[in-house]
């Protein structure tokens, strides 16, 4: 854990006491501080009580002796409306803050200039998190990561000159971080979303941009006009920015041309990576991940050798475009975190000869914007709620059965693609829905489906089930 003592004797008041926010809480006790910790909600109040953090109903707290209010990520700072709080603390001139930046402040204090990369965009930060740790830590240095990701910044290891910390960072956490200078700050993408929180497309990419903004090297996709106009900003302002694509060939930068990443600079380009024989790494959304994986590496350090090594043996991000198995030539793929037609998008497009398994919960829109790639569908297994609906819309573009439920789909999806003389046949869960008609969450829904797998007969498992979908390597 990181105690929080750049907050030593000072009075802070925290509202939020969820995972992060009961990690915040006890990070600050531990540092030194006068805390005052409330939540809405009086069952974690009292989970917060039991596990010795000090509470307080923060309505009654005098605002004008408090230095500092610390928020959970989940609360409204600004839209639809601030949290009262915020007003509160707004009232009293109170500063704002959250986990990341008493993250920063801690880092600043204590090891100025050690190795930090923060990871943000609107889609594929969680892959491209968890491969910048997975490089980092294949080369033998101590890579700690958390953030968005799941595991609280500051229940990770301090700051030291031979760690890295790969963070990954949600526009909630970078709002509530204003002096977030990372050694390296990847900004990945922007496409519309949580626009119920920041009000317009236009706040949502400046707070966006304030993670690159403070970095020693800001590398940043430039697929999209919001991100391109955000470097091409950077760069007037005389900061180092890399530039990624995996639309565009790059005079200077890093870019996919296939499943080949290659570095421009100086007029002269060279090869950096080869992605195709990397079953954790398929498709264009990967191809840009890893660029800009290989750009964060490469400026904490790694070299390019050890960067490919690294490459070679990603075991991939659970639930997400997962290769869990295989039998002969046919490859068994977890993608439980696709809980929408979007998000089920890029597994679709990045296999062929799929056997499809999808439904549960139906989201609005279906699956009917998945209609381009209908013809890779060599077979679909329908089941939960949506399968009767998703027929409809498949049914005039490839066969299907109704299975009901995950156990008979994946025995008629093995059974099926042991069939096809394709070179890599793809049992693929991508739901495009969610869970909740029958699994808690889409990780219960990911793991029963690598269990069902594992009991089919000459498998070849490529995870260890046993240590909860981690890489044999």
């Amino acid at each position: 854990m990181i105690a929080a003592s750049t907050f030593r004797g000072r009075r802070v008041a925290l509202f939020g006491l969820g995972g992060s926010g009961l990690a915040t809480a006890k990070s600050l006790v531990a540092g030194g501080a006068e805390l005052f910790a409330w939540d809405d909600n009086p069952a974690q109040v009292e989970a917060a009580r039991a596990a010795g953090v000090p509470v307080a109903d923060l309505h009654s707290l005098d605002w004008a002796t408090l230095h500092t209010l610390v928020l959970a990520p989940g609360v409204p700072l600004t839209h639809p409306k601030p949290h009262w709080t915020v007003d509160l603390a707004n009232d009293h001139g109170v500063e704002i803050i959250g986990d990341v930046e008493i993250f920063v402040r801690e880092r600043r204090a204590h090891a100025p200039g050690s190795p930090f990369i923060a990871i943000t965009g609107t889609n594929g930060k969680s892959t491209t998190t968890a491969l910048i740790a997975h490089l980092i830590a294949h080369s033998g240095r101590d890579a700690q990561m958390g953030g968005n990701i799941g595991t609280a910044v500051l229940t990770l290891a301090p700051s030291a000159p031979d760690r890295v910390h790969v963070v990954e960072c949600s526009s909630y956490q970078i709002d509530l971080a204003p002096s977030l200078d990372p050694s390296a700050g990847l900004l990945l993408n922007l496409t519309p979303d949580h626009l119920d929180r920041h009000g317009s497309m236009q706040h949502y990419a400046d707070v966006k941009a304030r993670l690159v903004a403070q970095s020693d090297v800001a590398i940043v996709g430039v697929d999209d006009d919001w991100c391109l106009a955000i470097a091409g900003r950077l760069e007037g302002e005389g900061r180092s920015v890399v530039r990624i694509s995996k639309d565009h060939v790059l005079s200077d930068g890093l870019f996919a041309q296939g499943a080949l990443i290659r570095q421009a600079k100086g007029g002269k380009c060279h090869d950096l990576a080869d992605l195709s024989a990397i079953a954790t790494l398929r498709g264009a959304h990967n191809a840009q991940n890893a660029a800009a994986a290989i750009a964060a590496c490469q400026a904490v350090g790694l070299s390019d050798d050890e960067i490919r090594a690294g490459l070679a043996a990603f075991p991939g991000l659970k639930h997400r475009m997962q290769p869990v198995a295989r039998r002969g030539r046919v490859v068994f793929v977890n993608d439980s975190k696709a809980t929408n037609a979007e998000a089920a998008a890029p597994a679709l497009q990045s296999f062929e000869h799929i056997y499809w398994i999808a439904g549960g919960l139906p989201k609005d829109g279906g699956i009917t914007s998945l209609d381009p790639f209908f013809p890779r569908i060599a077979k679909a297994y329908l089941i939960g709620e949506a399968a009767a609906g998703f027929a409809a819309t498949i049914g005039a573009h490839a066969p299907f059965e109704i299975s009901g439920t995950l156990d008979n789909a994946v025995a008629a999806a093995a059974r099926d693609a042991a069939l096809d003389a394709a070179e890599m046949p793809a049992v693929l869960l991508s739901p495009a829905c969610a869970s909740f008609d029958q699994y808690r969450n889409f990780e219960v829904r990911g793991d029963a489906f690598v269990s069902l797998v594992s009991a089919l007969s000459d498998i070849d498992m490529l995870i260890d089930v046993e240590s909860n979908g981690e890489h044999h390597g």
